[in-house]
Parts: structure tokens; sequence; C-alpha cells
């Protein structure tokens, strides 16, 4: 009969929605599929990590918002990485929580195609009967046949009855008993048949999977038949025909759970399968352990039920045999035999005797690698829970560790085990990438230590079961005269306590209270937590009494007996606080006596719970840092460590107000001993509480004083801190984030990079996924401190495509700062915006605006923080803080590249935001940062995000210079506006306010040389008048072996010429005289064009053999770098960002992503020249026509038409430029050549003249417009007036193809057609 898709998605779904409804059945297999991934995705296994946390938010979650967005953060996530069992799995899940039922089935499906024995055994095995074993009956049949042909083998060779249909008898078989018969052979069948039923299942799964998909896939419109079962016999190579009319199949498996093994299970059970009937029991795939205890009592029962001693069966020996086989040799003598069995009968006889008595059982009288968990201890009242007992050792841990399997053992138990020549994982039989042992696991340790604190022992109760923590029982109280006498003894002893309790509450005289006293305390100590004698000690007349002896008495043992007695009671007993605290000299007393020196006292203080205020006026804080200074074997054993109560109480000194400068005074005296290397001990505290109150007095100190935090970061261990993170509250995880965040405020980046490294990698749980999760549930005004602490972890890798942490945390502050409504957020925000430039004094304070006015040439400020902070390097340490440097720059050109990059530069409109905040603080902060990344614009490459901080940001810098009082702030706008003259769209916006900034930039010219190169730029005066220009010409070099001369640019001291044989010259200019430093040819074909990128690291060349090239410059010599084949001509070459621009042979103007992919733009006219700004590409063509092209929309628009005569001249643009927002083309004509300069933004023509020769080339400096000619000359005009000034002479009757200007604009650079290279100096 055909399956259905209903069954297929009914099925699929049941089983997904109970995964979905039950948190632990959805650990389980996470932790299966965690531990079944291959080492190749072991790098994977956080971002899986992340993805299975989010999920589980999504499920547990009320708000459908979050719900949502968690779904589709985890499918983006699970999406983006390699296919593997355990994204397929949580992908199903996500299907299903998203109402797609089909895709569930066939992710849910796909897991069972490439991992079928996952799939079958440890994550849907219920599912696997429901929907594949029912098909798999030939299968078994097979190996049933296959099974019981070896085992009616293995018994005849024993001398034992089968017959051929079963291995089933009279009495189960012990396969234990049965493996110690087999000689190696028959084992070694036994293991290949099981090995190759594994085979088959696993190939008929894939079969099946492929069936169900199929059906799934169907439109309902024909009829999909089952497949035919795959069997094959690898020993016998036959093959089995299915019959499909067979009524039923006998097998026989050995295992209660389904499973077979024939090594590890207990015995053979005998079920009958039907084909129509649902199957629960089939095959094993893995071992199963077996307790001996369940030998034991297993082979008992056998006895019992089959007393005959005739029967060979029931004689079998009830312990397992030491021997590896069974002697089945005929010359075994009879002798023998007979003795062993008669030993063995003995044996039992003695142990059917035996079981009328108590059992006890050793630790060692079990072999730890048979060890079951179903031992008596897990039988007893107080079990221990399973994850608490090493399954090797079965002892509660003591010293857990966690193997890379997921697996916890004991230290000792692995190492013997690893010791032993394993290199595999006890349980899982995993190999083991890294047999070294890992830490301890201290949250499972503590976990143990809590749980031992609510055992039997500790707790109110008198347990009828005493606990033996290392044995495997628990040994019961027996009636016998023994007891009877202790419980006498105690009885009369408990009549003593009685009689010591009056003596304490009567007595007038001191010393027989203090005797009473020291008699209790004995007692205490001696019989424990009874719930009776604690009742009788919590009585209000008794704690009076103790009150009175510390009111009343002198001798120090008794003072510290009594503090003793009140802190078990009182740590028991709430009424006996309550007691203590109703009169206030009581606490006063005891305070008193703890500041004379009764250190002790301070776990009584603890439990005391004074206000914070009476601590602060009780003057407490010396005698806290003397106990916190002490060594612990200095006090009295107590309840609470004295330490851990001594940080605590600090903890809340430190963290009261500080009207009057006494909590500081604290701190100082914290940082200024040895005190606060003692409270970062604490920070591995076994006691939550006593490692969240140190983190908080540390964060204070570094607050207070940052020159401590140097000391911190190399004493702390990070990892308790890490770990305490999952387990707290919302208060004490914010702590922890400021805490970490306070700590990577090094003044030396190195350092701070490697405490990131440690923060990031430390602990048992992902801090970064940790991080993202509680990023969705902090309060508004802590979202800034997580994010900025987020995203410098993710920093600490070069920044990727896609980052989630990245993303949210970068989304995270832009919101904060548009956050008006909370201008706590708002400067948390800003701040932290601040300190991700990476450089901080030694007090942890950022150093960016320091260093922004040393940019400015404000070096006396900067100088004078260095001064202050003692940061100047001194005599060797030169090469050290040069690498600090490096390292400093490196920080801040990433994290400045990732924040302006965000969403095209959304971070300057949120700093816009800000900045019109009415808060001081957060105008001042956002102003600095702005500035910060504006400045880092002009050192980035250029990502075409400009013009967001021009439009966001220019405005506003420039009301700051013009209006701001202070010389600093003037400074730093002007440092900001420096970064926007060279943008022609930001140049003409800072022209209107021309005549105000003029005049600061010349209050600073002596002082800045960013001052001077904008007076340069703006300036009208005599020194920019095209009048006092003077050229000169310096050197000639001739390259006419090389061809033509076709192009030329400058970079720095370096001049890069392109020649039509194809060949690339680089030259450099020294004493006037061009020296060449380097000869390329790498082109087959001649180099039309060569253009550098904006951000001066790139050369790209393109050459009429069809390719681009991209060369580093950046190097000594030039090196290609990458090849681009455009297949097509290249002329004109313009690049930008990702693309390039240029004239193909044909008509048209190509536009090639580096990606592969192309365009053609204007296909209907022939181009003769471009340029691009901006975005914008400008085309001359052959019909003396001008066009501008928008590349981001596609939009043409015509500047100047061509002519349509077909029979008349070509009259051709040969040059166009676009400077300073206006277009300057050089077009013939029939009335002869003309220079037109058309406005940029409007299209219309401001200026027309005519020249004497043909123009094919030219270039535009600030001042002036170099034309060269066909004739061999260059025309020199002064650009303001549109007047020729000069006519340059290249000595020559050839024509002038190509010319460049330096940087500086002091060297003019001409190339022609007759591969001559000139250049002319310009002063």
């Amino acid at each position: 009969m055909s399956t259905t898709t209903t069954e297929i998605l009914q099925q699929t779904n049941t089983f997904l929605s109970e995964s979905l409804s039950q948190p632990d059945l959805r650990r389980r297999i996470y932790a299966t599929l965690r531990n079944k991934l291959p080492p190749s995705l072991q790098l994977d296994i956080k971002q899986l990590n992340l993805a299975t946390e989010t999920l589980e938010n999504a499920i547990t979650t009320t708000n459908s918002t979050v719900n949502s967005s968690s779904l589709r953060l985890t499918e983006k996530l699970l999406v983006s990485y390699p296919n593997n069992p355990f994204s397929s799995f949580l992908l199903s899940l996500i299907h299903t929580l998203r109402q797609r039922p089909l895709d569930a089935a066939l992710t849910l499906l796909h897991l069972f195609r490439t991992h079928p024995s996952t799939a079958r055994s440890e994550v849907a095995p219920q599912l696997f009967e429901e929907m594949f074993l029912i098909n798999f009956l030939p299968v078994l049949e097979w190996y049933n046949e296959q099974r019981s042909r070896i085992l009616s083998c293995l018994s005849s060779s024993c001398g034992y009855d089968s017959d051929d249909n079963s291995i089933v008898t009279d009495s189960v078989v012990s396969c234990t008993t049965l493996l110690s018969k087999m000689n190696g052979n028959q084992a070694s069948e036994l293991k290949e048949l099981e090995r190759d039923y594994e085979q088959v299942l696993d190939e008929n799964c894939r079969v099946f999977v492929g069936y169900f998909e199929e059906i799934l896939g169907n439109d309902g419109n024909r009829v999909i038949d089952p497949p035919l079962v795959v069997l094959k016999a690898v020993h016998t190579g036959d093959t089995y025909e299915h019959n499909r009319n067979e009524k039923s199949i006998s097998t026989e498996f050995g295992s209660k759970n389904g499973r077979y093994n024939p090594i590890w299970t207990e015995g053979e059970q005998s079920i009958e399968i039907q084909i129509n009937k649902t199957l629960s029991k089939f095959p094993s795939f893995f071992p199963e352990r077996v307790s001996p205890r369940v030998l034991i009592t297993n082979q008992r029962s056998s006895s019992t039920s089959k007393p005959s001693p005739n029967n060979d069966i029931g004689s079998e020996p009830e312990s397992v045999h030491d021997d590896d086989s069974c002697s089945t040799s005929s010359s075994d003598s009879d002798a023998e035999i007979t003795q062993e069995k008669k030993t063995e009968m003995d044996s039992k006889n003695n142990r059917s005797q035996k079981q009328k008595q108590p059992v006890l059982i050793e630790s060692n009288s079990l072999d730890p690698q048979m060890e079951d968990y179903d031992n008596p201890m897990n039988e007893g009242r107080y079990t221990p829970p399973k994850d608490f007992v090493c399954p090797i050792t079965t002892h509660i841990f003591n010293d857990p560790v966690t193997l890379e399997t997921g697996q916890t053992y004991e230290r000792k138990a692995i190492e013997q085990w690893l010791n032993g020549g394993n290199a595999t994982c006890p349980i899982t039989r995993q190999k083991l990438h890294n047999t070294q042992l890992p830490k301890t696991n201290y949250v499972l340790k503590r976990l143990i230590a809590s749980w031992k604190e609510l055992s039997p022992r500790n707790s109110g109760l008198s347990p009828e079961i005493p606990y033996l923590e290392n044995e495997h029982v628990y040994i019961p109280q027996l009636t016998s005269p023994n007891s009877v006498i202790s419980q006498a003894t105690i009885d009369g002893t408990v009549n003593e306590l009685r009689l010591s309790i009056t003596s304490l509450c009567t007595s007038e005289v001191l010393k027989e209270a203090e005797t009473a006293v020291l008699r209790i305390e004995r007692f205490w100590q001696e019989t424990g937590t009874e719930v009776e004698i604690q009742t009788m000690l919590s009585q209000p007349p008794v704690i009076n009494g103790f009150v009175e002896i510390l009111f009343s008495s002198i001798d120090t043992r008794v003072l510290i007996a009594t503090v003793f007695l009140l802190s078990e009671l009182g740590s028991r007993d709430g009424g006996v606080i309550s007691t203590l605290t109703r009169v206030d000299s009581d606490v006063e007393c005891v305070i008193a006596l703890f500041k004379k020196g009764l250190f002790e006292a301070v776990v009584l203080i603890y439990l005391l719970r004074p206000s914070t205020a009476s601590l602060v006026q009780m003057d407490m804080a010396d005698s806290l840092l003397s106990v916190v200074n002490k060594r612990e074997d200095e006090f009295f054993k107590m309840c609470i460590k004295p330490k851990a109560a001594s940080v605590i109480l600090l903890g809340r000194i430190v963290a009261s107000g500080d009207d009057d400068g006494a909590v500081f005074e604290v701190i100082k005296r914290v940082i200024s001993g040895k005190v606060i290397e003692r409270i970062i001990d604490s920070l591995e505290s076994d006691w939550t509480e006593e490692r969240i109150t140190a983190i908080c007095i540390l964060l204070r100190c570094m607050q207070e004083d940052g020159k401590c935090r140097n000391i911190i970061a190399d004493k702390a261990e990070l990892a308790p801190v890490l770990e305490s993170f999952v387990g707290s509250n919302d208060k004490d995880r914010f702590e922890i984030v400021r805490f970490l965040s306070e700590l990577v405020k090094l003044n030396r980046r190195t350092f701070n990079n490697q405490i990131l490294h440690i923060i990031k990698d430390e602990g048992n749980f992902s801090t970064m996924h940790t991080l993202l999760i509680y990023l969705q549930t902090a309060a508004a005004d802590q979202l800034p401190v997580v994010a900025g602490l987020l995203l410098q972890l993710d920093l600490l890798a070069e920044p990727r495509k896609m980052s989630i942490y990245r993303e949210e945390a970068i989304d995270t502050l832009i919101s904060c700062l548009k956050n008006s409504d909370s201008p706590s957020a708002q400067i948390a925000a800003a701040e932290t915006i601040l300190s991700l430039q990476g450089r901080f004094s030694s007090s942890g304070k950022p150093l960016v605006r320091t260093y922004l006015l040393k940019h400015v040439g404000l070096d006396k400020s900067y100088r004078s923080t260095m001064r202050k902070e003692q940061l100047s390097a001194v005599s060797g340490e030169v090469q050290e803080t040069m690498e600090e440097e490096k390292a400093a720059e490196e920080w801040e050109r990433k994290t400045a590249f990732v924040l302006v990059s965000h969403e095209f530069g959304l971070i300057f409109e949120a700093l816009s935001e800000g900045l019109k905040s009415r808060y001081a603080e957060i105008c001042s902060a956002c102003f600095v940062s702005a500035t910060w990344l504006v400045h880092m614009l002009g050192i980035l490459p250029d990502m075409g995000i400009q013009g967001s901080a021009r439009i966001c940001l220019l405005n506003r810098f420039v009301s700051i210079f013009k209006s701001a009082k202070d010389t600093e702030d003037k400074a730093l706008s002007m440092l900001a506006l420096s970064s926007f003259i060279h943008d022609p769209d930001g140049l003409r916006n800072i022209t209107a306010h021309m005549k105000d900034i003029l005049k600061g930039l010349r209050e600073f010219k002596k002082l800045s040389n960013v001052a001077f190169e904008m007076l340069k730029v703006f300036s009208e005066g005599s020194k920019s008048s095209a009048d006092l220009w003077n050229h000169k010409e310096l050197t000639q070099q001739d390259c006419s072996m090389n061809g033509e001369v076709l192009s030329i640019v400058c970079l720095k001291d370096k001049i890069f010429s392109g020649h039509s044989d194809g060949t690339i010259k680089v030259w450099t200019i020294r004493a006037s005289v061009l020296n060449l430093i380097q000869e390329i040819r790498e082109h087959s074909k001649a180099i039309t064009s060569l253009t550098v990128l904006q951000s001066g690291d790139t050369l790209y060349s393109g050459s009429h053999d069809k390719t681009v090239r991209a060369w580093s410059i950046n190097k000594e010599t030039l090196q290609c770098e990458q090849v681009y084949d455009v297949k097509d001509h290249v002329n004109n070459l313009l690049v930008a960002n990702s693309i390039s621009c240029f004239i193909p042979q044909g008509a048209g103007i190509k536009i090639h992503s580096w990606s592969g992919t192309s365009k053609l733009l204007n296909p209907s006219k022939y181009v003769k020249c471009l340029a691009l700004v901006q975005g914008r590409l400008y085309s001359g063509c052959q019909d003396n026509s001008i066009q501008e092209i928008d590349l981001a929309t596609g939009t043409l628009s015509s500047i100047q038409n061509g002519s349509r005569k077909l029979l008349a001249k070509a009259n051709p643009v040969h040059a166009l430029k676009v400077h300073d927002g206006l277009i300057y083309s050089a077009n013939s004509s029939l009335e002869g050549t003309a220079l037109k300069i058309w406005n940029a933004s409007n299209y219309t023509l401001n200026q027309s003249v005519s020249l004497a020769s043909e123009v094919r080339t030219m270039v535009i400096s600030s001042d002036m417009i170099y034309m060269g000619c066909k004739g061999g000359i260059v025309e020199v005009w002064c650009r303001k007036k549109l007047s020729r000034k000069e006519t340059l002479q290249t000595g020559t009757n050839c024509k002038v193809v190509c010319m460049a200007l330096d940087s500086k604009e002091d060297v003019l650079v001409i190339g022609t057609s007759d591969g001559r290279i000139q250049a002319w100096g310009v002063s």
C-alpha cells in the first residue's frame, strides 16, 4: 500500500510538535547532534549554539514580535552555514513554528538521508519505526536468519541444544556467557553481520527518503509505488527477494529497549512482528551496557524458575567469567568440568543463604566500565542527580572535566583511561582530537556543592538513610544492640545540653555561663545539626543568654564560640536574626567587638544585614579591610568564610553614596595596599554573591582611580566572571558588562586586544552569544555599554561582509543615539562610540579629542595631556611605543570602517540628532565622535558615503566653526570641514559661508597646517593669481622604443606611464631628473589608460588586449594582484569602488563589475572621452554631444546636443574634465576648436572661448587649465579669468597625447605620440 502525503506530514509534524513541547527532549537531541559534528565543522559550533539559543528564545517567548524576529534571525544564520544534521534539525523546528509543514518534513527527511544512523537511533527512533521500519521486514528476517545460524553453531559447539529457527530455549542464555564460549572466527562473524546490517539499514533509509520526497512533490496526478528493499549479505553475496504476501516474520531481539548487540545485551527475547502492526522493537545500532547486578539478579531468577539440576543452561555460573573464551576442546577432563560445576553450585547456595541479610556492595567490587546507573545509590531516598555522578567511578564528582564530546568524567578516572593508551571517549567512543584535559567544570562543581548543602547531612532533617559520599550505596540504619546504646548515649548528651542551656540562661556567675557556652559549642561540633537541638538553641531566652555573654565576657575563646553559635543558628533560622535585631544595642555590641579585633564576628554582622548607612556610620572599613587582608587559616572555621562576609559588607559600603568623601577614602585604601589583590582573588570564589560583590568593588575602583586597571587586568581570572553572567539577575549582569568594558580601557592597545581575546574565548559559554541574547532584554540606558563590548569582541576578527553581532551592536548604538526620550541612553551611546576609537589615558579616559587636536596642529594641548598622563615614551621604550601606535591605528581604522559603512553612513544621521540635544554633555560627545568619523573618511578608502556625512553634518560644523568660543572646538570643526573641501558638492556648500570661514582660518593660519591648506583652496588673493605662476622644463626622456606614450598618472613621488607596446614604466623625479625605477610588460597590447583609486593603494591599467589589471603600489615594487577579462578593447578607463567604466571598440560605454557582469550604456553614441565624479559619468561623443549618466539610477541627461549632418565632417569632443562643479570640454567645430565651460548642476553654458589649436588632452589645477594640442604644444590658461597665460613647447610636431599633475600641483608631466616624456616645474 502506497504512503500518502497526508500520512508523511502527520507523522513528521507529530514528532516535531512533541520536540517543541518537550524542552528536555530538545536538549537531548541538541547534545546528540552537537557531538556528531565532524571536526571540520567544530569552528562553526559557536554559530550553531547561537542559532540554538535564539530558537529557544523564540519558543519560550510570548511576544509575537520577538518570536518572529528570532525565527528570521535563526533561519538567516543557519542558511549561511554548511548543511549538517544539527542545522537540519533546527531548520525543521523553525519551519514548524512558521507554519511550513512541507518544508519541515523535507528538512527532517534530509536528516535521514545524510545521517540515517543518527536519525533513526538517537534523534527520531519512533518516527523511524512508524515510517521506515514497517517497510524493512525482509531486512529483519535476513538478519535474524544469519544471526541464528551463527549462534546455533555456537550453541552446538558448546554443547547446547538449539533448533534451526530460534536461539531461544527453555531459559534465557546470557550473551556474555555465550561470548565467553566463542572462538575468534565466530565473534568476528557476528561483528561483520552487525556492520552489514547497519549498512543495509542506512541504504534503505536513503532509498525510502527519496520515495517520501517524491510523494511530497507529487501533484496528485500519478501513482508512486514503494521502492524495492535493498538487501545484501556481504559474506555470501546473496540477495533476498521481497515477498509481500508473507504474513509474519519471527525474529529474536536481545534488548529491552529495542536495540541489539551480541556482545553487550543481557539475553534474547522472542518477539513476533506483524506486517500490519506498529514495530516497536528492532535490532540495536550501538552497544548497551549491562550492570553486573542485573546479571546476578537475572541469573538468580533463572535458577529459581528452573530448579532442575539437569538443565545445562540453568547451571551456568552467575558471575561473568574472566576467561576470554570457554574451553570447548575434547581434551578437557571430566574431572575439571565436574569440579567447576560443583564450585559454581556451592557459590550459588551460599549466595542464596546470604539473600536473607543486607548486602553491602563496596565501591571497588564492580568493574567501572560495566557499572550501570541502576545501582542502589539511585534507589535511595536522597538520590543525587545522575549528572553529578561520574559514569566511570560511579562516585559523585570531585574534580569534573568535560571533554570535547560533551561527556563529563572525574579527572583522575579519565586520566587513567587516557594513560592506558585509549584515545576515545569512554561513553560515545568518539575519537578525541586533543587528549590534553580541559579546565575543571566549575559550574558543575558549584552545582554539586550547592546540592550537598541541601542534602540531609546539612538540613534540619534526621535522615533514616545516611549518605556516604565515597561509596556506592546508602546503608540503612539497623536496629541492633549497638544502635540502642548509641541512642542512649545521644539522649544522655542531650540531657547534658539542656543543663548547659539552663546554666547559660539562669546562672548569675559569669564563669559558669562561659563554661556552658563552651560545652554547647563542643556539643554542636560533635553532633551536627539535629532539628531538635537547633530548636532548643534558637529559643529567644537562649539567644539573649548568648548576647549577655557578648556584653560581659572578656575571654576571646568564649566570645568566638558565642559568635560561632549565633552565626550557625542565624544561618539556619531567620527567627534568631529577628531576635538579635530587635534591640539596636545588640547589633552595636557585635560591631564593637568586631572593630576591637573579634574578626569572626563579621559573619554574624553579615547575617544581621545592617543598613548601608549604619555600616558607613560605624566606620567599619578598616576592620573589614584587615579581615580581607588576612589568610583563611587565621580564623575560626565558620559557616561563612569571614573574608567572604567582609568582601560583601565592603561592597555595600563602596556602592553607597559618597556625600562626605568617606567612600572615596575607602576605595583609596583598597587600591593603595594589597587588599585589591585579595579582592581580585574573590573573583574565583565558589560563592556567587562574593564574586559579584568583588566585581562591583573592582569596577568602582577603576572608575575612581583608573590606574589600578592594569593590576586587575594582570591578576584577574575572568573565566568565573563570565560564568557568573549566565545565572545572574539583570542588575548583576550589567555590573559584569560594565566591569569588562572598563577593563579594556588600558593605555596600551595590544593589552586591550589580549583582554578582549580572553573575554571572547574563556568560560564554558560563548560570551558573544550570551551578550547578543542579553542585548534583546537589557534596559535602554544599558544597551550602549552591552553593544559596545559586543562590537569590540566582533572586531577582533577582520570585518566580514555579514556579522550578526556587529549588525545588532551598531543598530543598537544608532537607535540609542536617536532616542531623545532617554538622554541617559544618548550620552551612553555617544561615550561608547568615543571609547571605540581605542586610545585611552592611564586612567582610562578616551583620548580621541586629544589625538584629533594633534592632527589639527594644536600640539601644545596634546603634549600637556601626555605629560599629565605620563604616556610619552622614555629611553628604551621607543620600539614598544611604535608597536603600540601601529596597533592603535589599525584598531582605529577597523572600528571607523565598520561604523561609517553600516547602512551607508546611517551613523552620521544619528550623530546629527545628538548634536541637536539640549544637553551639553550629549552635544559635546556627539561633536567629537562626528569629527573623528568625518576625519577618518579622508583616511579610509572611498566608500561613496561622504555625501551622507556632508548632508547630515556639514552645516552643523560650519555653525560651530563660526560661533564656537572655545578654541579647541573651533579647531575640531575646522578639521571636519577640511574633509569636505575636496568634494565639489561640499566645497560648493561651504562657499556660501566663505567670508566667515576665511576669517576663522586666518586666525589659525600660524598654528595649523590644516588652516593653511584650506586658505590655499579658498583664498582669492594675489598669491593664488595665475599671473604669478611660472613654468620651467625640468627634464625629458625618450621612450620611442616603446612606442607612443598613451597614458600618464602621478601618485605621491612616483610617475606611471603606459606605452603602446604594453609596457608600464615607473619613474621618480630627483634633482630635476626623471629616474626609471621599474619597467613591467605584462599586457600584450597597448596600454591606453592608467588610473588610481582615491585611496591611493591600487593602480588600474586598461589595454587593447581586452584586460584590466590591478596593481599594488604600496609595496617597494609594482606588482599585479588581479587580472580582469573584460572581453573588449579598453580606452579611457575609469574606476570607482567595484566597477570600471571604459570606451569599448564600438559604440556606447561599457560598465564592468569586478564580479564579472557587464552592461552597455549610451549604445547609440560613439564616445571619445569620459569623466567620472561622485557617481556621475560624463561622456564626450563623436557627434559633438555631451551626456551625463547617473550610474545609480541609469538616468541619462544631455548637456550638449550633437550634429546630425550625414555629409558634414565629424567634430568630436576630444577632452572632457569635471572640476569644482564645472564641466570643461574641448571640441572641434566648423569654425574651429572651442573650450566650453558648463555648470554641472543645471547644465547651463557659463563661458566659451575659441582656441587656435586642436586640443587632444586636458588637465585642470586649482588656478590653471592645461590643454595638450595636436602640434606638440601645451596652452596654459587662467581658470578664473579664462585667459591664455602661456604656451609650452615640447620641441616636436607630434601630438600631446596625455598629461598629469602631481598631488601638490608642482610638476606637470607630458606624454607625446613620438614616445617622449617631459616634466615641467610649476612655481
